[in-house]
């Protein structure tokens, strides 16, 4: 029924295609820190603008909590004018008021993350951020290793990271902001924290303060509410898409003068 491949072929093809990728994209355009809401969002834009981007995602899975929406109710909501980035990927949509929708969450997730492998952005599964390359002030990229590695024993631990490049490096990371804190514990930012829930308030705040927090260095979602003491908002996604949308173009803007 199906055609001849033993272990050895279908080894030989994961590795080998792995590789070619990881030697390709050891030096990128931009670094997308995150595959959540509004890391997949500035990875797409900036893909299908012709940039080199690398997706680099902590979890077995992308997505965040795209996926699951609020309180394991895996519905996602957005509001008015962020449900358009839906409208554009063909997800289906139910208006439950005056410009906020629904969404179901798998399938809003599915079609932004294959949007984003289309467009030709590269992912990392399983790795995690263990520090920032700098070069004269500046963000040059990030180092990283496999998540599992943080779960072993100290004294037992001795896997190295590895180096990528990039000319602009993109913290999607959520509440953690886990670039934006590798800065702070060197002393190069001061993070007050995010604040507490606010939607209304959150949502714009989120959009208008995305950007460039560190030359190389851009916020965008929920990382941007840490990086600025902004109120967090909850279970909606439209300042995620449209704050990955922006950060996609203030980095575009960057590379142009680059």
């Amino acid at each position: 029924m199906f055609s001849p491949a033993g272990e050895k072929e279908i080894t030989r093809a994961i590795a080998s295609e792995f590789i070619s990728m990881l030697n390709e994209y050891a030096e990128s355009d931009v670094v997308v820190v995150g595959a959540g809401p509004s890391g997949l969002m500035a990875a797409r834009v900036l893909a299908a603008n012709k940039y080199k981007v690398l997706v680099i995602e902590r979890n077995n899975y992308l997505g965040g909590g795209f996926w699951l929406g609020g309180f394991l109710f895996n519905e996602i909501t957005v509001r008015s004018p962020g449900h358009k980035i839906l409208q554009d990927l063909g997800v289906p949509l139910k208006e439950h008021s005056s410009g906020l929708y629904s969404a179901p969450g798998p399938y809003a997730c599915s079609k932004l993350i294959a949007s984003a492998c289309d467009a030709g952005a590269k992912f990392i599964n399983m790795a995690l951020i263990d520090d920032v390359l700098i070069r004269e002030k500046r963000v040059a990229g990030v180092v990283v290793n496999w998540t599992p590695v943080s779960a072993l024993p100290r004294e037992i631990t001795c896997v190295d990271p590895i180096g990528l490049e990039s000319k602009l490096v993109i913290d999607s990371t959520g509440h953690e902001a886990e670039v934006v804190r590798k800065l702070e514990k060197r002393g190069l930012l001061k993070v007050p924290g995010y604040g507490a829930m606010w939607v209304e308030r959150s949502e714009d705040a989120v959009v208008e303060h995305t950007g460039e927090v560190y030359p190389g260095l851009i916020v965008t979602g929920m990382a941007v509410s840490t990086a600025y003491g902004l109120p967090r908002m909850g279970p909606v996604f439209s300042a995620m898409l449209e704050s990955g949308r922006r950060g996609a173009e203030v980095a575009i803007q960057k590379l142009k003068s680059l």
